[in-house]
């Protein structure tokens, strides 16, 4: 009832603040579409740069050499037209002849194999990098329109990363004349996607316009205006003023509200991010500590009432999960067994592993503080004494390189990627601090998934790795995310499966 009442006085405060605005919606009238960002925009170039706002950024100005499709995870030709493997260390791609970049000049095999090339290089520094070291030794060019890829070892997954990562860039790009200059595209990009930079104001403004002659299917609307908007009562007001069409990472209780009105409306779709308690089962804080024991991991998970969590605390479209991966990832297998919550039954578990009376534990986390509170509270209620510390992102980083860190509140957003290897490489296969399982064996079957191009190889191995992660409750899965926006009625924007926002498919009602 007290939800209720604070949803209502959210909404009619909203359109009261609505009506003292006289600005109309304006984004039909010169077709643009106006978004707003909390998180600075630096850099225009995704090869160096991470965040979910550069991602979609890169949506609108770049282009990859495939695509993903976010309904089926197939992959579909986008710069290149097809592919064919010579062997297991050897890939031919070929490519579309009529591929643009914003300057004009016309895609060639040149810029693709010195794109591979470079981001590859040591010397590049890209964020980019780590998707292609493993696996390619160099790019080079076969043909009017091919090129061909060596590869270091056998991975069956290279087009999964080509369509994920690398954008493609004119040869010479970062090093012209000799000279390095990562920063060449951080502010007068030319990419090869729908939209084209028409001007930007690192921190502050973004103007992009469709670029007449985008190889592919052309965007609805015409114009794109990114501004940053740090503080989110500020993008409230501007939505109802007319001074921005659409926002994102919208907290639940504002996209409800606001979207009870007539100035906006509330979409919530999936995210693949979730949610997950990291418990050292290695041992790496202490090799006898109690979460060592397989007993008191499996009563940490009985401890948890993650449906309330989902409902209450994240909202939306949220869920419980029960998997060390997203239900709609390729290869989470959901047959794993799940440990529903029970109180009594972690009571149990913890007095039978021998400790009846609890334990101290440091739970750590950086993110969602109701929801770390609440990870804290249930712990507590069956007898495990909880410290909770709530840090930056950064220094839990740095806590959990140092192995001082027994059990942490975490997330992973797999980067859009549909695919449990996204989850799985970083933190099961041992190359990683976040991995803190100890366990080889697992480790090895995490990785020889993405040593076979067998899908249902690859889906078995998978089942087999989610599995014993389950059993051994190496991890404790708490829910998926829900992704909220907050548009303009006059804004048809689709939401797709993958959670990824992709504003090029945005049009006018």
């Amino acid at each position: 009832m007290r939800m209720s009442r604070w949803r209502s006085v959210c909404a009619a405060s909203a359109l009261a603040l609505a009506t003292s605005f006289a600005t109309a919606h304006a984004g039909p009238e010169d077709d643009t579409l106006r978004a707003a960002m909390a998180e600075e925009i630096l850099n225009l170039d995704y090869n160096y740069t991470t965040k979910r706002e550069y991602i979609i950024l890169a949506q609108l100005t770049d282009a990859t050499l495939f695509n993903i499709d976010p309904e089926t995870q197939e992959v579909n030709p986008s710069i290149a037209t097809g592919y064919e493997w010579v062997d297991d260390m050897t890939l031919d791609v070929t490519l579309r002849d009529d591929v643009k970049f914003h300057d004009g000049s016309t895609l060639t095999p040149e810029d693709v194999a010195y794109t591979y090339n470079w981001i590859a290089s040591p010397e590049s520094e890209s964020n980019a990098t780590g998707v292609v070291e493993r696996w390619l030794d160099n790019a080079e060019v076969t043909g009017p329109d091919t090129v061909r890829f060596h590869l270091k070892s056998v991975y069956p997954l290279v087009i999964r990363d080509m369509a994920n990562r690398i954008m493609i860039r004119k040869d010479g790009t970062y090093n012209e004349g000799g000279e390095i200059d990562r920063d060449a595209m951080s502010s007068d990009l030319i990419g090869t996607g729908p939209y084209r930079v028409v001007s930007f104001e690192p921190g502050t403004e973004l103007v992009l316009e469709r670029f007449d002659d985008y190889f592919g299917e052309a965007p609805e609307i015409g114009n794109v205006v990114v501004r940053n908007i740090p503080d989110v009562g500020t993008q409230q007001a501007e939505l109802m003023s007319g001074g921005i069409d659409w926002m994102f990472k919208v907290p639940l209780d504002l996209a409800e509200s606001l979207g009870a009105t007539p100035m906006a409306s509330h979409l919530s779709g999936p995210d693949l991010r979730v949610g997950f308690l990291v418990l050292d089962a290695g041992g790496y804080t202490d090799p006898d500590g109690p979460l060592t024991n397989v007993l008191v991991r499996r009563a940490v998970n009985h401890a948890l009432n993650t449906e309330e969590m989902a409902e209450f605390l994240i909202g939306g479209s949220a869920e419980a999960i029960h998997t060390a991966c997203h239900p709609a990832q390729f290869g989470c297998d959901q047959a794993a067994v799940a440990y529903p919550y029970d109180p009594e039954k972690a009571k149990a578990l913890l007095a039978e592993a021998g400790y009846p009376d609890g334990f101290p534990l440091e739970l750590w986390a950086y993110r969602d503080k109701a929801a770390a509170e609440a990870i804290a509270s249930d712990l507590t209620k069956v007898g495990i004494d909880v410290t909770l510390r709530y840090v930056k992102l950064e220094s839990l980083n740095q806590a959990r390189a140092a192995r001082e860190i027994p059990a942490y509140f975490g997330t992973w957003g797999s980067g859009g990627t549909a695919d449990t290897a996204a989850i799985a490489r970083i933190h099961f296969s041992g190359q990683s601090d976040r991995d803190m399982s100890g366990d080889g064996d697992l480790a090895e079957l995490v990785l020889s998934a993405e040593q076979t191009s067998d899908q249902e190889e690859r889906k078995a191995i998978y089942s087999d790795a989610i599995g014993k992660i389950a059993d051994e409750a190496l991890w404790a899965p708490l829910f998926s995310y829900s992704a909220n926006y907050l548009v303009s009625p006059e804004l048809d924007f689709p939401l797709d499966p993958d959670g990824l926002p992709r504003l090029q498919n945005a049009s006018w009602k």
